[in-house]
């Protein structure tokens, strides 16, 4: 019996761990006529851009808050033009989406990463960075984590950006429409590298970006439904968090030293006022 128990408990342990991170599983390849493929029985993924097209996928499930994380290797080399995507959207005209957006760049200059908040259709929160790595060398864990007090950027476990809920000063906050996860590389040489100067250079193609362990911890929205119980907050602990004291300072360090454009500074965009959220403590 001891036996048994033993089996059956660590054929669970096997089963969760394979959904957390099979693409077999957990993805649609929704276009690209053959140019994402999921292989190596459903543990890597690759996305792969030609002058003809790029591909992408997205999540099976949608989700009304979570933590994703996903290990993503950018397209390598020169890479200008290009834009690999990976982000959570809601569907209609009016829809929420959570924005991490990889701008590639001439070999040996740094990637961008650009990040946005959408609700309702209204986007305009534009923060960018660069990375205090190389993203092309190995796989690293990108996570969004939202929850209903705020959004967390993260980067290896570091946070990057955090956008709190301020729906008390007025500013719209996406919690009430279910998301799924997307993921692109296409061709964006009309602005994506400095502002559209620099073209794709296409006898560089293909450009290929590849992921790995795609986690999705999160309350699976289905039929009018979310998965998770109201009456057991605990299991979901990412309901509820939010950044700890240190947490705060690997923040700060980011936006000190890696920050390159953030909204809530661009007076001259703005100039009947900053957004509310720019001006809360």
């Amino acid at each position: 019996m001891r036996t048994s128990l033993l089996l059956l408990s660590a054929l669970i342990s096997f089963v969760m761990v394979a959904s957390a991170a099979n693409f077999n599983q957990d993805i649609d390849v929704t276009w690209g006529d053959g140019r994402g493929k999921i292989l190596e029985n459903g543990n890597l993924l690759t996305l792969t851009l030609d002058k003809f097209s790029g591909s992408g996928f997205q999540s099976k499930n949608q989700y009304l808050f979570g933590k994703i994380d996903m290990n993503i290797k950018l397209v390598p080399g020169n890479s200008a033009g290009t834009v690999t995507t990976y982000y959570l959207r809601s569907e209609g005209s009016t829809w929420d989406e959570i924005d991490f957006e990889f701008l590639g760049n001439l070999s040996g200059d740094p990637y961008i990463v650009h990040t946005n908040v959408y609700t309702q259709g209204k986007g305009d929160k534009e923060q960018q960075f660069y990375l205090w790595f190389d993203p092309t060398k190995d796989f690293h864990t990108y996570s969004l984590l939202w929850n209903p007090q705020r959004i967390i950027f993260s980067v290896d476990g570091t946070p990057i950006r955090e956008f709190k809920n301020l729906e008390s000063m007025g500013v719209a906050f996406p919690k009430s429409q279910p998301m799924r996860v997307y993921s692109s590389l296409w061709n964006a040489d009309d602005w994506a590298t400095r502002g559209g100067l620099v073209k794709t250079d296409w006898s560089q193609a293909p450009f290929t970006a590849a992921y790995r362990n795609y986690k999705a911890d999160a309350c699976v929205w289905s039929s009018g439904k979310s998965s998770c119980s109201s009456t057991s907050p605990s299991q979901n602990a990412w309901l509820s968090q939010e950044l700890d004291i240190t947490s705060q300072e690997r923040l700060k360090w980011v936006q000190k030293n890696y920050m390159i454009y953030n909204y809530c500074t661009d007076t001259k965009r703005f100039p009947q006022g900053l957004p509310k959220e720019c001006t809360a403590p």
